[in-house]
């Protein structure tokens, strides 16, 4: 088929670990392997996006709604719309969410969201419970992280540990993201009831590792490999293989520059001078793309499909998909049947918006 959608764009060789040159390779047009159905549309910046074991789709919406998708069909009436002090204003508002892995029993979900406090915003994390088809706010697990109208992180992911996993950006404050006893431009481990865990590399506390400026997105591979995204400063966006207690530099180094005054984690892969302003991130362990690692990009509007070798430690190559097709793209997550989910996030702000903006398009395996 002619349209673009149906094409892979282009296919870009990386060097892995230490990226110097990016050398782009044309690969031969083939036949996308996903049909692509859009299933839910006129949304105002969706998220962040958990399934659930009875395959109800929930998502947030940036301005403060939490919303479902059953049975395809988009439920009119929201889960909740966070109350004050809840505020969204810039990048900040309601973010990430993820379901407790007993869901269908306790009726748990956790989400992390913006709120005013006297004259300063910050974020918190929050476990919610759902009740006849309502939610409210159950416990507060995590509170006061440092947030503004820029780099406020927001992804929320449990780890095949059953840990609660948080992305947070430095807020606009680039020294807290060394600073080991702030919650800024971190990536953070608590348990679901919000102790710390005893394992943490920082003893009672929930930092898990630092140096980021504004991380965007979780996923693990099949190995239990822990992969980030991360927004540069100009270009220079990272995919980062995450370990506890390391420092990922910001903002003493970027890419692969090295620090004299701290150890530093290099990415795994990094834009060079383009840039992607990777958002969500999936592993994709079944269908077509197994074994890829995809990237949402906002600015480079457009999916990355990241080749890894065996152990998911070196990357192989990287495909561009959708390019400019939808606009800015926020989520990628993967349904149980192998179905890709995106989200567009055109309304944010940054973007412009299409006829029936924003939405959530499904990718179903041929």
């Amino acid at each position: 088929m002619k349209n673009a959608i149906y094409n892979a764009l282009s296919n870009m060789m990386f060097r892995a670990h230490n990226i110097i040159n990016i050398k782009a390779k044309t690969s031969a047009s083939r036949q996308f392997p996903y049909e692509i159905e859009v299933i839910a549309e006129n949304l105002y910046v969706p998220w962040a996006i958990d399934i659930s074991n009875e395959d109800k789709l929930y998502f947030t919406e940036r301005s403060g709604a939490i919303r479902i998708i059953e049975n395809g069909k988009l439920l009119l009436q929201p889960l909740i719309t966070l109350p004050a002090p809840f505020v969204s204003e810039g990048e900040g508002g309601l973010m990430g969410i993820a379901l407790d892995p007993n869901h269908s029993q306790n009726r748990y979900m956790y989400v992390m969201h913006s709120y005013a406090e006297g004259n300063r915003i910050y974020n918190r994390v929050v476990r919610l419970v759902e009740s006849n088809n309502r939610a409210s706010i159950d416990r507060v697990l995590l509170n006061k992280i440092p947030g503004g109208r820029i780099h406020n992180g927001g992804r929320l992911k449990i780890g095949p540990d059953k840990k609660l996993y948080i992305t947070t950006g430095d807020a606009g404050n680039p020294a807290l993201a060394q600073d080991s006893s702030s919650t800024a431009g971190k990536i953070l481990r608590i348990e679901l009831d919000g102790s710390i865990p005893k394992d943490n590399p920082i003893s009672n506390s929930p930092v898990y590792s630092l140096g980021h400026r504004n991380p965007q997105g979780l996923a693990w591979n099949s190995r239990n490999v822990l992969y980030a995204s991360e927004h540069g400063q100009t270009a220079h966006d990272e995919i980062s293989i995450i370990k506890p207690g390391a420092n990922y530099g910001w903002p003493l180094v970027q890419g692969d520059e090295t620090s004299a005054q701290v150890v530093t984690q290099k990415p795994l892969i990094h834009s060079g001078e383009v840039t992607w302003a990777p958002s969500g991130i999936t592993f994709v362990n079944q269908g077509p793309w197994q074994g890829k690692l995809l990237v949402a990009c906002l600015r480079g509007q457009q999916l990355l499909a990241i080749f890894l070798n065996g152990n998911g430690t070196v990357v192989r190559n990287v495909e561009s998909l959708l390019k400019n097709e939808y606009g800015r793209l926020r989520e990628v997550i993967q349904g149980k049947d192998g179905s890709i989910y995106l989200t567009t996030s055109n309304r944010d702000g940054r973007g412009n918006p299409r006829i029936s903006d924003d939405k959530i398009i499904r990718l179903i395996p041929k």
